[in-house]
């Protein structure tokens, strides 16, 4: 995955070195939600990949405009996701049954929990 990403990088780097970029950081924002809208939109399968490729390569290009790491902000998310998972995991036995509908309901509830206990609230 992140070879992908830092390929990502380069290209929108070296595009923008050679003066194909975004004069302000509003025009990303407006293709972000373009590219939001065509995957939404994409018809099929093969749309769908298009679409979601485009919209990671907008990603990775918001994140140079926002000067931010996008592999490091993804292994950040990746590791606050599973210590919020491991949370849940460790409350499994109070959770509903698999197939019951209430079970999401209570996963979310101990999310929020594990969200909240991560910023100090108890």
């Amino acid at each position: 995955m992140t070879e992908p990403m830092r390929d990502a990088l380069k290209l929108q780097t070296d595009a923008a070195g050679a003066g194909f970029d975004w004069n302000d950081i509003a025009g990303v924002w407006d293709k972000l939600h373009e590219e939001i809208a065509e995957l939404r939109s994409a018809p099929d399968q093969p749309g769908r990949v298009e679409e979601l490729g485009d919209l990671l390569f907008m990603l990775v290009n918001l994140s140079r405009h926002l000067g931010v790491d996008p592999i490091g902000a993804l292994h950040q998310a990746n590791a606050k996701f599973a210590r919020r998972f491991a949370y849940i995991m460790q409350h499994a036995d109070e959770l509903p049954p698999l197939g019951d509908p209430r079970r999401l309901d209570c996963m979310e509830t101990l999310w929020q929990r594990a969200k909240s206990l991560e910023r100090g609230n108890k």
